[in-house]
């Protein structure tokens, strides 16, 4: 496909992808310019990040670090902000924070601990979302990465702390079992309380990523900030047509 017919089809699946999120917010009461849309870029090549700058996306995500270094390398000096999605291992976590703005999947404290010390290696600050596992009980952790919701409080205080660390808020996944499966609406409904109590520990950390290509209207109609999409604005990714 040449970059033509690519611009093209980005265009019109930002904007289906726009109609969506301005038609839940009119739902929800809310005004548009509450909810932030992450375009999640991962497996699709740098050229579409580059088309979708052009385009005036602003936020992109990526879960895999040895995708993500070079890409982010080859897109430098784009106007972008840089999300961290995936579950992160502490010794992928210095490049991690070479590139990305803001890490959304903090599960542990030997993560915030790897974090910390990378930031200020690096000298960055660097935003950090808790990522909540709806479907864990507390103690375990979830079959999409996270922590349970009672363990929330702890690791936001210790991000809190922690030197070149900022706790930004929460992020979910919505969960494929347990008594929220199938359930979105009601899932990110939770998450907000879960937020709504985190912001009386840390009134700045009011950032709720929830809400995927599949269910985003049910996250902005919870209160979701910030909705991750991809297939919805890239298309089946290479491997699963």
């Amino acid at each position: 496909m040449s970059v033509t017919d690519r611009r093209t089809e980005l265009v019109g699946s930002l904007a289906r992808v726009e109609e969506r999120i301005s038609a839940a917010c009119a739902a929800a009461g809310r005004k548009r310019e509450e909810v932030t849309l992450i375009v999640v870029t991962k497996t699709y090549p740098a050229s579409d990040v580059r088309l979708l700058a052009e385009l005036g996306v602003r936020h992109v995500a990526e879960n895999r670090d040895q995708d993500a270094a070079p890409k982010s390398a080859e897109c430098a000096g784009l106007p972008l902000t840089w999300h961290f999605v995936g579950q992160l291992q502490t010794n992928k976590v210095r490049s991690v924070v070479a590139y990305s703005d803001i890490v959304q999947s903090v599960d542990r404290t030997k993560l915030v601990g790897a974090l910390s010390t990378a930031a200020v290696r690096a000298g960055r600050e660097l935003g950090c979302l808790v990522q909540v596992a709806l479907d864990a009980e507390s103690g375990e952790a979830g079959g999409r990465g996270g922590v349970a919701p009672a363990e929330v409080p702890a690791l936001a205080d210790a991000i809190a702390d922690a030197e070149g660390l900022r706790v930004k808020g929460l992020m979910t996944v919505a969960p494929l079992a347990g008594p929220y499966a199938g359930r979105q609406r009601a899932a990110f409904e939770h998450l907000m309380e879960i937020s709504s109590s985190l912001r009386g520990r840390h009134p700045a950390a009011n950032m709720v990523s929830a809400g995927m290509s599949t269910d985003l209207e049910e996250a902005v109609l919870a209160g979701a900030t910030h909705v991750r999409v991809g297939t919805a604005v890239l298309g089946v990714r290479p491997g699963l047509r």
